[in-house]
């Protein structure tokens, strides 16, 4: 569910009235009230959900406790038990519709109209440098220091003794503590996440946060996006190397390394001591196992796991032995036929 500290939920709405803007018919019990959106994982009994019918949200689909779904119009197996489903020809526009409807606000950041609001905290010993803005109920802890043109959203929470280098904006985020954060970064900005068709794409709303646990450092000019439902999550200790990407509801596990120019689809997630080498680049929902390590331009296939404590390298990437070994092989065919040639 949507963080209320970041967004403004218009809910709660009829299930008649949801129905109607879906162009769906009035169910028996369109009385109902949905309070709010939330993932398949956090929804309740008086939360709507959704569910694209692909596999990997199967067996999140079939725990689920909201109360109401949208589903595919083509059918799903097996739903919960009391869940109300709600076909629709889009799950992904439909979602869309619905979110936007319980948070129309959600892509807007209200920036105060003064340098800091006077809503903010700062705490003692806080240094803020030249045009630093600090929107409404924004916390800085102790002996945090922020460098000039920083904007720091409404909400957002910075733990102390962090270092924020200059032009970073962080918006929709809670940041640890000891966390070094190099100029030019931006946090928390909305993932990039669209339902597509024929006439075009449609964005689908990002209601999560970011959260970036104590002694992180993210290198300069990197981005890490909120989440779409749900949250992004950087691991305690974790080091990002400049020009990094980081989209949403991405995980990585405690001390990690992330090299320049990596780029982490969204929701994959990272295991602890993980590390990604420079220009790497990890396709949506990989799992990368504690301890892995990736060969610098390697790709890794969405969906995929990567095991713990092994060695990846190559566009897929495979076990590292494997793919020097095919390397090896290619170079001395390539003499061969070099050799051929000149015979």
């Amino acid at each position: 569910m949507a963080d209320p500290r970041f967004y403004r939920n218009t809910g709660p709405h009829a299930l008649s009235a949801l129905c109607a803007k879906l162009g769906l018919p009035a169910p028996a019990n369109g009385y109902s009230a949905v309070a709010d959106v939330a993932g398949l994982d956090a929804a309740g009994p008086s939360h709507l959900s959704f569910f694209n019918g692909t596999r990997d949200q199967k067996a999140a689909f079939s725990r689920s406790g909201a109360g109401f779904c949208l589903v595919p119009d083509r059918g799903v197996a097996d739903p919960p038990s009391g869940m109300v489903l709600l076909p629709v020809k889009s799950v992904g526009h439909a979602w869309a519709a619905m979110a936007s409807h319980f948070y129309p606000e959600y892509g807007l950041t209200h920036w105060p109209q003064i340098a800091v609001d006077p809503s903010s905290k700062i705490a003692p010993g806080v240094m803020l440098s030249h045009n630093v803005v600090v929107g409404g109920g924004a916390e800085i802890g102790e002996g945090t220091r922020i460098g000039p043109g920083c904007a720091i959203g409404p909400g957002v929470a910075i733990g102390c003794n962090c270092v924020i280098g200059a032009n970073v904006t962080i918006t929709h985020a809670y940041i640890g503590d000891g966390v070094i954060v190099m100029p030019g970064v931006c946090i928390g900005q909305p993932g990039f996440g669209y339902a597509s068709s024929g006439t075009g794409h449609v964005a689908l709303p990002q209601l999560g946060r970011v959260i970036v646990q104590d002694k992180v450092e993210i290198g300069a000019n990197s981005t890490v996006d909120r989440g779409a439902i749900g949250d992004t999550v950087i691991g305690e200790g974790t080091k990002i190397d400049n020009l990094v990407q980081i989209a949403h509801n991405v995980r990585t596990g405690r001390h990690c390394i992330i090299i320049g120019q990596a780029g982490l689809a969204g929701s994959a997630d990272l295991g602890d001591f993980v590390i990604i080498a420079g220009q790497v680049a990890v396709g949506d929902h990989v799992r990368v196992g504690s301890g892995a390590r990736i060969a610098g331009q390697s790709g890794l296939l969405s969906n995929t796991i990567y095991e713990a404590g092994k060695d990846y390298g190559g566009m897929p990437a495979r076990p590292l032995k494997e793919w020097v070994r095919e390397l090896a092989a290619v170079k001395k065919l390539v003499r061969q036929q070099k050799k051929t040639e000149h015979d």
